[in-house]
């Protein structure tokens, strides 16, 4: 049966972006020219093209096509450059540089009044699938990505794409990147996040590939599913819930040492939470599809999940969204 999920997504859009500084502005006349040409006519941009010399992208942003480029500015780059305590571009291996640039390129030509909210994939590659990664889009203030990077000049026309000016570097994204960029996630982040809890879940969450239990499959309840739970437990907040029952809750909704993207799920699969490791045979989910074909999850009370996003691919692992929370 072919898998139909409802998806939070793509560029659909609608926002114009009209800040800029006359640093940052390049005229419109030179929309013949290429996405590299046009970096290198802007003073600002010198070290994102020499980033893209020293790793080959330079060819690859010049040939014909239609990308959308995310260019960091030379400050955003010197900000990058000291939170990795890198004094230059030559402290980074190329494989990382690389990746880290194409973190920034989206396949498809996308203006500013074509963004809105949501997921789209920029053509980095996950350790832990080895496919595209997500970049999240937030056009509630100005245009955000990834919750850090904010656009500060906007549709710049090249003959290959568009160029849109972001004030920070976008690093390659965890799992808990996407929980703190995202507003669906708002609850569950403060879940996580709550001071009484023995387990730190925000590191849990952030563990890179080459540690245990890293590459993560997270499913992530949406705001409304926490909400309903508060409902269910017939208590005022997520902050009445004890320690040791909110703990199992968020284990029950994390599967370690895998990265369960849609495409292997079938019906009848067990996916085995890290809850397991704490109460051996109570910490798996069983997937099934409904009768629609959506897909969904079975807890071992008996409820039922709907999984209404999927594959929201981080480095570390990957999100799927579910709208209720799944109780051990």
């Amino acid at each position: 049966m072919k898998i139909y999920f409802k998806i939070l997504l793509l560029f659909s859009l609608s926002i114009t972006i009209t800040s800029c500084d006359d640093d940052n502005e390049i005229d419109l006349c030179c929309a013949g020219s290429s996405v590299v040409d046009l970096s290198s006519q802007n003073e600002n941009l010198s070290t994102l093209v020499s980033a893209l010399q020293l790793t080959g992208l330079e060819d690859v942003l010049s040939s014909p096509g239609a990308f959308t480029v995310l260019a960091p500015s030379n400050e955003a780059f010197d900000s990058f450059l000291n939170s990795i305590d890198a004094t230059s571009l030559d402290d980074i291996p190329l494989d990382i540089l690389s990746n880290v640039l194409l973190n920034h390129v989206i396949i498809g030509r996308f203006e500013s009044n074509m963004l809105s909210n949501g997921y789209a994939s920029s053509l980095a590659v996950s350790s832990a699938s080895d496919s595209n990664m997500s970049i999240y889009v937030n056009v509630d203030n100005g245009v955000k990505f990834n919750g850090t990077s904010t656009v500060t000049s906007a549709d710049i026309i090249a003959s290959n794409g568009v160029v849109h000016i972001v004030d920070q570097v976008i690093g390659l994204p965890s799992v808990v990147t996407f929980a703190l960029a995202d507003p669906n996630f708002e609850n569950l982040v403060q879940a996580l996040t709550r001071e009484d809890l023995t387990q730190s879940f925000v590191e849990l969450l952030s563990t890179p590939m080459g540690f245990v239990p890293a590459p993560l499959t997270v499913f992530a309840p949406v705001n409304n599913a926490f909400q309903n739970l508060i409902e269910e437990l017939e208590v005022t907040s997520l902050n009445d819930i004890d320690e040791p029952t909110l703990s199992a809750i968020l284990t029950y909704h994390v599967l370690g040492n895998l990265n369960q993207r849609s495409s292997n799920l079938f019906n009848g699969t067990i996916l085995i939470t890290l809850l397991d490791q704490y109460a051996p045979g109570e910490g798996n989910l069983t997937f099934n599809f409904a009768d629609n074909g959506q897909g969904m999850l079975i807890d071992n009370n008996g409820r039922t999940s709907n999984i209404v996003a999927v594959d929201i691919q981080a480095d570390n692992g990957i999100i799927h969204a579910i709208d209720a929370v799944v109780l051990p």
